[in-house]
């Protein structure tokens, strides 16, 4: 699936490394001008590297509405206020019991996961609405639906970033805005790996994986839409 982006300006948190950093690739390849967004600078740098000139890059931490703030305001003096695209990917994990956890790891993932999918999503949409045209794709996990022992913190943004989908999808798509949600579940990630040591990663689904499904929204006609879509590793559960 190759929709064709060209001139088209998307933003990619969390574009570092993994899921963020196949799907900046991805588009760039299909012809967009690519914004990537994450907390790591050297990971940023490598990857506008080697992407090239249509690449750019912001270090920020979408946690942080001032940095969310500038980042958009960065898109504004480069684009002009123009953004087609964005892709929601910026995540962090704590996990560990309940009893045990911490309140400031709690804090730090809803402030990534869920108030950075929020700040990024008003923004762009107020971007989008004048243009009446726009796509926002948010990338929730299987947890969106799910619960896994050790995982609540992560499970509970999970399922919010899904109530925010959902109620900004009903909002805007009068307004030619797009809004849905991908929920991968076993990708070969850093993060999946810390959270799930018992499986067996070779029979993990890739981060190029998921930008395909990323590609395959995109290149949908007007006229469609999709609301979620739940991907899941053959031979596991489906749900």
């Amino acid at each position: 699936m190759h929709p064709n982006l060209t001139e088209q300006v998307a933003l990619i948190t969390g574009a570092g490394r993994g899921i963020g950093k196949a799907v900046a690739q991805s588009l760039a390849a299909c012809g967009a001008k690519v914004v990537l967004a994450a907390r790591s600078e050297t990971e940023l740098r490598s990857l506008e590297a080697e992407i090239g000139s249509t690449a750019f890059s912001v270090v920020t931490d979408v946690s942080s509405e001032a940095d969310v703030l500038r980042l958009f305001a960065t898109i504004d003096n480069r684009f002009g206020g123009r953004i087609d695209i964005l892709i929601n990917n910026a995540g962090v994990g704590r996990f560990g019991s309940i009893e045990d956890f911490s309140t400031k790891d709690f804090d730090d993932v809803m402030a990534v996961n869920l108030r950075g999918t929020f700040l990024c999503c008003r923004e762009a949409v107020r971007r989008m609405l004048p243009r009446q045209s726009g796509t926002i794709l948010n990338i929730a996990s299987v947890v969106g639906f799910k619960g896994y022992p050790q995982q609540a913190a992560y499970t509970a943004s999970k399922h919010g970033v899904m109530g925010l989908t959902k109620a900004i999808a009903a909002e805007v798509y009068n307004e030619g805005i797009r809004v849905s949600a991908i929920l991968p579940g076993g990708v070969d990630t850093e993060m999946v790996s810390h959270a799930r040591p018992d499986l067996d990663r070779s029979v993990l689904m890739t981060p190029e994986d998921i930008a395909q499904s990323v590609l395959y929204l995109l290149s949908l006609s007007p006229k469609a839409a999709v609301d979620q879509i739940y991907i899941h590793r053959r031979n596991s559960a489906p749900f």
